[in-house]
């Protein structure tokens, strides 16, 4: 066993003492040893039953003859940091929960591991940290959140504070869906980043099936904690490790699936860092070619009426998507998974099929007969934008609008609540990226409040920083490159005229190329935002939103 160097022996005595200081008898000492990870906190609705999730999953290990050992991970809120500075630490936060993993298990060599994330940068930073460290370990998740009255979630707040800005809803109105719309625990009703993630964890073999979509308030979450807990035991015993589930196959099961489903824009960050440390490749061409073959089967909020799971696990969750996938073999069903079988075996031995397909359209019949997700080119974004085209409206797939440029969000969030977007417009907002925010910012806000004033059909919004899974809209977001790194997004004026058009996946500045080349040459670059010795560190060490904002290798 891995643990054996840190407690067998003679000469492991002292080692043993201190586990002995823990309550550890002998023969919990001599069992292979699982590292819980666990990241409750009380800040998080998605984190705050997690501790009994860890209790469930401390019970699944010790049933099957296992030494649970739980330790803490940290997990920002992105809807509490949303639209301030706070922001900025949240994508930051990723690398920190991979590295503290990684120092937690290296200084104490586990059989295997247990990861209980739920939102959004802590879910990917969990998955990073299996990859890396190539030890048996299993992912469960805390959840997602009930819908609330009328089926509204936290994008509904979001917008109706537009529709109160507008006049079109009254203020006792927007304290009642403001109470309202987050019922309870887990991580936020609808297709957004979390979610996303947790669903694609299933996708790419690390979680146990249900794990996207079992409710967070359900018993059988707590029973699928219990099984996660027991089948990391049979992962040590068969020595089958994270490297030997996550190959090229899972690269593309995971952009397919996320396509089926319209998952969230922020998935074209994580999927690249999470393979980057199998030392797999995931490029924007990826994303974009199986996009162009792989048909949305879903529309989930924001894209659509249908939630998580009130819906979609009602319809069968995310099995149920594999198997209309695998009629058409557009995904691989011989991957291993978590549960010792195949991706096929999980679907075929459980009959797994579709519940309703109004929530899962059949495979052939989709919402539509390309992915979610589309990535755009042009003299704006040389290396790539992204642009979740399942939930723009198809007036706005090709369009042209002025631009109105911000070299901040919340300059862009003033005017645009200030009436100062009109129809036609084109919001720009730079120096949000990686490097340039630093921390690459969510625009939540922004794009919620101009859903919110009905503009959604009339506005664009092009950004060097990302979006939401929340977002809905014309929102076009990881601009690479960024304007800190030089980006052409830098060289946009007002007044400029912006061209859209998705189908042929192109963002256009219709400016001549000498006209930019006068404007770089005068062009003056606004003071470095990062103050804090985190961000700083952060934003010389981190790469383009092309490649996931990764940090450099070297």
């Amino acid at each position: 066993m891995r643990s054996d160097i840190m407690k067998k022996g003679k000469e492991r005595a002292a080692h043993r003492s201190l586990f002995a200081a823990l309550g550890l008898t002998r023969k919990e000492i001599e069992r292979p040893l699982i590292g819980v990870v666990n990241a409750a906190n009380e800040i998080v609705p998605g984190h705050i039953h997690l501790n009994k999730i860890a209790e469930a999953v401390k019970a699944g290990v010790r049933s099957a003859g296992g030494t649970p050992i739980e330790f803490p991970a940290i997990a920002v809120c992105d809807g509490i940091a949303m639209n301030h500075e706070g922001m900025r630490y949240s994508l930051p936060s990723r690398e920190i929960i991979a590295d503290s993993i990684e120092l937690m298990a290296m200084a104490h060599p586990f059989d295997g591991l247990v990861l209980i994330p739920n939102c959004d940068k802590c879910v990917p930073g969990m998955l990073m940290a299996a990859l890396r460290l190539n030890i048996p370990s299993i992912l469960v998740s805390g959840g997602p959140m009930m819908a609330g009255p009328n089926a509204t979630d936290l994008n509904s707040v979001f917008e109706a504070v537009g529709k109160y800005k507008t006049g079109n809803l009254t203020e006792l109105e927007l304290a009642k869906v403001e109470e309202s719309a987050c019922p309870g625990c887990g991580s936020c009703s609808g297709m957004f980043t979390a979610n996303t993630m947790n669903c694609l964890s299933e996708a790419i073999g690390l979680a146990l099936p249900g794990n996207g979509t079992i409710p967070a308030v359900s018993s059988a979450r707590i029973r699928l904690a219990k099984e996660a807990g027991e089948q990391v035991m049979e992962l040590v015993e068969k020595n089958i490790c994270p490297r030997d589930i996550v190959t090229e196959k899972s690269v593309h099961n995971a952009v397919a699936i996320d396509m089926a489903l319209g998952g969230s824009t922020n998935t074209v960050l994580h999927l690249p860092a999470v393979f980057s440390e199998a030392e797999l490749s995931l490029t924007l061409d990826i994303f974009d070619k199986v996009s162009r073959i792989t048909p949305n089967l879903c529309k989930l909020s924001p894209a659509g009426k249908h939630h998580i799971v009130e819906d979609l696990h009602r319809a069968g969750g995310v099995p149920a998507v594999i198997s209309e996938l695998l009629k058409k073999e557009l995904v691989y069903g011989d991957v291993i998974t978590v549960t010792g079988k195949t991706l096929k075996q999980n679907i075929e031995e459980n009959n797994i099929h579709v519940l309703d397909n109004e929530v899962i359209h059949a495979i052939d019949n989709p919402y539509s007969e390309q992915g979610g997700i589309a990535i755009l080119h042009g003299n704006i974004a040389p290396l790539g934008g992204v642009v979740k085209q399942s939930a723009v409206a198809k007036e706005m797939h090709c369009r042209e609008a002025i631009a109105k440029v911000f070299d901040k969000e919340e300059d862009a969030m003033s005017a645009i609540l200030e009436g100062k977007i009109q129809k036609g417009d084109c919001v720009v907002i730079r120096y949000e990226g990686p490097k340039g925010g630093p921390g690459m910012r969510e625009m939540l806000g922004p794009t919620s409040a101009i859903a919110g004033m009905g503009l959604d059909k009339d506005v664009m919004l092009i950004t060097d920083g990302r979006f939401s899974g929340a977002t809905r809209g014309a929102a076009i977001g990881h601009i690479s490159p960024e304007a800190a790194e030089g980006g052409p997004i830098r060289l946009i004026q007002n007044g400029d005229k912006i061209k859209l058009d998705i189908p042929n996946r192109n963002l256009q500045l219709l400016v001549s190329d000498e006209e930019l080349a006068e404007r770089a040459k005068k062009y003056q670059a606004p003071a470095p935002k990062a103050k804090t010795p985190v961000l700083r560190r952060y934003a010389k060490q981190v790469t383009s939103a092309a490649t996931g904002a990764i940090f450099t290798k070297d």
